[in-house]
């Protein structure tokens, strides 16, 4: 039981998309939410379809509600959290999660999948949430969702780590919150028990049960509802009242809950002091979903079965023209231009397209003008129409310009505002659900008399003509394409008016032009003093279009209502043997402006004959100059009605008074038909002139109009490009002035850190810059830079320093020098040439290099080997030196006298190598190799050999290790001495 009131009681689900950098805004949101709010919160995220998901555990230890990662068919429950599992999509139906696997598509976007889901399913009981993230996924949920009547946040820039998705929703005009996570935890608190979305009874009403609760919720709030939708009437120019009552109170209810405000007369109040808030409501009521292509099968039913019959035995020259009133942001108006373009492409037709997209919504207007769409349009558009039709932006994609071109967008009021004509289809789907039944008959004549005569009408899925079936044919079912009906007489259509009293002023009911002139009380009390003076006959106060305006007296004898539509035509009510006469009175009096009064007329009532006179009086109303018209009817007796009804002058001969009576009636009613049809025919050439010249005003103005916009449409974009160009240059010399302060950064540094002296010149030899050890050691100051080297008093002396930086810079040569300063100390001098990265000599490096310990360093080596030299040369047996790979270092003047060789034969070779490779003697070589590794030594090793100079000779050789240096570098000595030598001692 507790399972059942769980799933079926009404409680807000609050939909939470993230990706990118979205686990942590989430945790934020979470750490801030309330343990009990009574709603049931759904987390979707882009999470890596090839991973287990660590989610629901991290997220479990930041609240404490019970956080689940969801299964097919699991009920939803108040203050608890959903995750999305990986791999998944997901929905909502029956306030159970729907989970499936993940198709495998190119675009990839389960957070507007799911958003779709719970607007579809939940309405004004969803609430949607963007977090962090790239792309543009949830946008187009987040607008079903406002639509449904659902709330809507998105986190602001400043928190997000990736603003993609937030600054997508936000761009799109469908957010009514940009927060915080913190801040969305906190406002969903607030509004938790609000009215608007408080958890109530069971599932909701559908649309019809609602206009009942509608009616019979808070009478005593009517006229302030009524005050809410004259604000509107004035500040937006849109009369709202003939459309769907249950709608527009859930849009006002719903920005009552934004505003948190349970009070309908505090939010009245509330409009009228803030224009704002107006504007946001409007925009409110008008917001609807759509996308491209919607129902697909409906364009290819246009395909096939429509568009074959726009180019079917018509001129090429005749361009073909749809309109798409309730145009939103514009995909429906681009879907059918695309539609179209296939088809003649594939048929190789050319022909001219006019498409006319009308809205009363001007922010939609603008978007659909710029043709811009987010990334999520790639779930309703294949490959193939996104890289022909459209070109990819930051962000997302714009209709190519040749489909733009075929699009026309302005704003007009449908109901009020004159229609297009000429037009071959008219696709109105989805919004005549939101206007009453007095809207949509004021609508549907006028789609009549827009269409040629071989036109179509496009209407919804839950959209049919209603009682106009006379003036539309149903051509298929499933897809709502209606034909157009030829009719006998064309559908009266009522063109209304605004004032232009002043900016801003309201527009008409549209449905009802509001007059002007003279009240009704005026038209009364003058209609009273004539026909006081009259005796009060039976009559009618009529308008020039005869339209009955009150009833005076009896008239139930004359009058009566005809079978069908209630009208208040006067001809549709009198009785038929009075209509001719009538009309021509009437006609008489309106062309005249005078009296007109009409012999009697027998017509027959109960079986009974009765004689009626008819006279038509104009009369107007000061200041007004329009006119109108009472008309008496005299019902007389049978002796008063022969005496008027005789004729005047000669009296037939022969013939009874009845017969010449007869006679003379039915000669007057002749001449009163031809008068009559005279004069409807001098009506109708008229009202046909008139009409074919408003027809060419309208299209001359019409296609004024289109010229100006196409100009004007260039304009914007010449001008956005060159926008573009100038926001493009901006950030290439930001990013390059970024780059050039990297690199003067960096270049300080290194010039901070370098413990050489440095001194930078330009081409006229003065100082640019130099480095801080040059400043301590050359006491040089800042004030320096700027003057010449010349000037500068260096400890050394140099002379013909600026010769040779001339040199260096004019030939491209590095000098190098050594000098000495006044106290002996060494230096290096290196001038090299400044190259810039295009590879030109902007001046001279000068580097100067401390060299004193390397020069006292080499002056030492310099003496010790003198002295090792020296020290050598005294001694009478032959030494050599040998390094580490036995190579000879050195050898002494004996060497050279015993062996009869050379220093150049000698020195710097491998003592295996020396004269013919006498020395390559294995004994020996594996003496000498084990010397350095094991530190040992060798003494009395004999060895006899002959040498090509000197003979054969036996010789003692002796060797050991020497370490100098820090015993760094090690060496060994070898001394060859004489076998009678060893006898000796």
């Amino acid at each position: 039981m507790a399972e059942a009131v769980g799933v079926h009681r009404l409680f807000p689900i609050v939909a939470i998309g993230a990706s990118a950098g979205g686990f942590e805004a989430m945790a934020q949101m979470l750490k801030s939410l309330p343990a009990r709010t009574g709603m049931a919160f759904v987390l979707v995220q882009h999470l890596d379809p090839t991973h287990e998901s660590a989610l629901t555990l991290l997220l479990s230890r930041l609240t404490p509600m019970p956080v689940t990662e969801a299964v097919n068919n699991l009920p939803l429950r108040p203050n608890h959290v959903y995750v999305i599992p990986p791999n998944k999509l997901m929905g909502v139906s029956g306030r159970r999660l729907k989970v499936s696997p993940r198709k495998i598509v190119e675009s990839h976007l389960p957070i507007d999948q799911f958003f779709r889901s719970l607007a579809e399913e939940e309405g004004k009981w969803a609430i949607g949430v963007i977090l962090s993230g790239n792309g543009a996924d949830g946008t187009q949920g987040l607008l079903a969702i406002k639509a449904a009547g659902g709330i809507t946040f998105a986190q602001d820039g400043k928190s997000a780590k990736y603003p993609g998705m937030p600054a997508s929703a936000i761009a799109a005009g469908c957010v009514d919150f940009v927060l915080s996570p913190e801040r969305i935890a906190r406002e969903l608190g607030m509004i938790a028990g609000h009215p608007y979305i408080a958890p109530g009874g069971a599932a909701a009403e559908d649309e019809e049960e609602e206009e009942k609760a509608v009616d019979r919720e808070q009478a005593a709030e009517e006229n302030v509802y009524g005050e809410i939708l004259a604000i509107l009437r004035q500040r937006m120019a849109v009369d709202f009242t003939h459309y769907k009552h249950a709608t527009l109170r859930r849009r006002i209810h719903r920005r009552m809950a934004l505003r948190k405000m349970e009070s309908l007369r505090e939010y009245a109040g509330h409009l009228r002091a803030n224009t704002d808030e107006v504007h946001e409501l409007f925009n409110d009521i008008l917001i609807h979903v759509t996308n491209f292509f919607r129902d697909p099968a409906v364009f290819q039913d246009l395909k096939k079965k429509v568009f074959p019959r726009f180019f079917k035995d018509k001129s090429p020259e005749d361009p073909i023209r749809v309109w798409v009133p309730g145009c939103s942001t514009g995909e429906e108006a681009y879907s059918i231009a695309i539609s179209l373009v296939e088809f003649m492409s594939d048929r190789k037709i050319n022909r001219h397209v006019q498409i006319f997209g009308t809205d009363i919504n001007e922010s939609a207007l603008a978007k659909c003008r710029v043709g811009a769409y987010p990334e999520s349009i790639k779930a309703d558009l294949s490959n193939e129409r996104l890289r022909r039709f459209f070109t990819r932006t930051e962000g997302g994609y714009r209709i190519s310009k040749p489909i733009r071109e075929m699009c026309i967008f302005a704003r007009q009021n449908v109901v009020l505002d004159p229609p297009f004509s000429n037009l071959d289809l008219i696709s109105c789907r989805n919004m005549l659900i939101y206007l009453g039944m007095a809207l949509q008959r004021a609508v549907m004549p006028r789609f009549h008399y827009a269409l040629k005569p071989t036109g179509f009408l496009l209407l919804g899925a839950s959209e049919t003509v209603g009682s106009f079936s006379d003036l539309f044919a149903l051509l298929d079912k499933k897809t709502k394409i209606y034909a157009k009906k030829a009719t006998p007489l064309r559908a009266p259509v009522a063109f209304g008016h605004r004032t232009a009293a002043e900016p801003g002023a309201p527009a008409e009911s549209p449905h009802l032009a509001a007059p002007v002139g003279p009240t009704m009380a005026d038209v009364q009390k003058q209609a009273e003093r004539i026909l006081l003076t009259h005796y009060s006959p039976a009559s009618v106060v009529i308008n020039p279009n005869m339209e009955v305006l009150q009833f005076r007296g009896h008239t139930g004898p004359f009058l009566e209502h005809a079978h069908g539509e209630a009208s208040l035509n006067l001809l549709k009510m009198v009785r038929e043997d009075l209509i001719l006469s009538l009309r021509t009175s009437v006609a008489k009096a309106i062309k005249q402006n005078v009296r007109v009064r009409q012999r009697p007329i027998r017509i027959k009532q109960d079986g009974h004959s009765l004689h009626v006179g008819i006279e038509v009086i104009p009369f107007g109303v000061p200041p007004a100059s329009e006119r109108f018209f009472i008309v008496l009817f005299h019902s007389l007796a049978a002796p008063e009605a022969l005496e008027d009804m005789k004729p005047h002058g000669k009296k037939a001969p022969g013939r009874p008074a009845a017969e010449a009576v007869e006679v003379s009636r039915l000669r007057e009613e002749l001449t009163a038909t031809r008068e009559s049809l005279r004069s409807i025919i001098e009506k109708q050439e008229v009202t046909m002139e008139e009409l074919r010249s408003a027809n060419e005003e309208i299209m001359s103005s019409n296609e004024e109009l289109q010229s100006t916009n196409e100009e004007l449409e260039t304009a914007k974009e010449e001008l956005q490009s060159t926008n573009e160009e100038l926001t493009t240059l901006n950030d290439e010399l930001e990013s390059r002035n970024a780059e050039l302060e990297d690199v003067n950064n960096d270049l300080h540094n290194v010039l901070s850190s370098v413990s050489i002296p440095i001194i930078i010149l330009g081409p006229d030899l003065r100082i640019r810059r130099f480095t801080g050890i040059t400043e301590k050691l050359f006491n040089l100051i800042p004030g320096d830079v700027g003057r010449p080297i010349t000037d500068i008093n260096l400890p050394f002396g140099l002379p013909h320093l600026s010769k040779l930086v001339l040199e260096v810079i004019d030939h491209l040569t590095i000098k190098e020098m050594e000098v000495q300063d006044r106290g002996g100390h060494w230096w290096s001098v290196r001038i090299r040439p400044y190259k810039t990265t295009e590879n030109k000599i902007d001046g001279a490096v000068i580097a100067i290099v401390d060299i004193d310990l390397i020069k006292i360093s080499a002056q030492q080596i310099s003496k010790g080997r003198a002295f090792a030299d020296a020290l050598i040369n005294t001694l009478r047996r032959p030494v050599l030196l040998l390094d580490h790979n036995l190579a000879v270092l050195a050898a002494n003047q004996a060497f050279y006298h015993d062996f009869q060789v050379t220093p150049d034969e000698t020195l710097h070779r491998r003592v295996f190598m020396l004269g013919d490779g006498q020395w390559n003697m294995p004994k020996l070589r594996t003496l000498l190799e084990e010397i350095l590794p094991h530190n040992s030594s060798f003494k009395d090793f004999e060895v006899e050999h002959n040498f090509p100079h000197i003979g054969r000779k036996k010789m003692l050789l002796e060797a050991r290790r020497l370490a100098v240096q820090d015993d760094q570098q090690h060496m060994i000595l070898l001394t060859i001495g004489e076998p009678d030598e060893k006898q000796s001692q």
